[in-house]
């Protein structure tokens, strides 16, 4: 999948992350690339367009991380990939902003998708989608581009119907680079929103 904006150094994990990550550590081990129940959501707002870019474990989105096999989970599937080809509907963004999906794309092994590799930089995240889809790991990304009349009305991002669409979903890490510059925070379903 093509990564724009997204392709800024989100290296640089913000203190508020870093401190939630070393807490986690300390009670429960480890935190891992995938944990169930979290989510990791990029947000980059640069002039007009806003670029979204969602990274959760399946068991998030659609129950199980297994390829489908019965009728049910392939209906899960499909479900949860139709909720995901309508980020307007699922990024509560301010209509006042007029913010248009420009580009989009999932991917997942569940939706059939086979890594590939653009350059030797991406057999490394080939081998890791690989690795986690025999382990039954699978992990669904979505990223979603916009280009927006009046960013200015940006003012606040609400994930409140990402919670309520996937309640699987308990909380979401999310790492933001906009006007005000760049800041790491975790949100809930009980405090779902943030500001840019």
């Amino acid at each position: 999948m093509r990564r724009l904006l997204l392709a800024l150094p989100f290296a640089l994990l913000p203190l508020v992350v870093a401190q939630a990550a070393d807490e986690h550590d300390h009670e429960h081990g480890s935190l891992g690339a995938h944990e169930h129940g979290v989510a990791r959501l990029n947000v980059a707002l640069s002039g007009q367009t806003l670029e979204l870019e969602l990274e959760s474990p399946a068991m998030n989105l659609v129950g199980f991380e297994h390829a489908g096999a019965s009728d049910d989970d392939k209906a899960k599937v499909a479900s949860a990939r139709a909720r995901l080809e309508k980020p307007l509907a699922l990024f509560s963004l301010p209509k006042a902003a007029g913010c248009v999906v420009q580009n989009q794309g999932l991917e997942s092994p569940l939706f059939g998708d086979k890594p590939h590799a653009d350059d030797d930089h991406d057999e490394d995240a080939k081998a890791e989608v690989a690795h986690e889809h025999h382990e039954g790991h699978s992990e669904i990304h979505a990223l979603y581009q916009f280009t927006c009349a009046a960013p200015g009305e940006l003012k606040t991002l609400d994930l409140v119907n990402v919670f309520n669409t996937f309640p699987a979903t308990q909380k979401i890490q999310v790492q933001l680079i906009g006007p005000s510059g760049q800041q790491g925070v975790e949100v809930t379903a009980k405090a779902a929103s943030l500001k840019f």
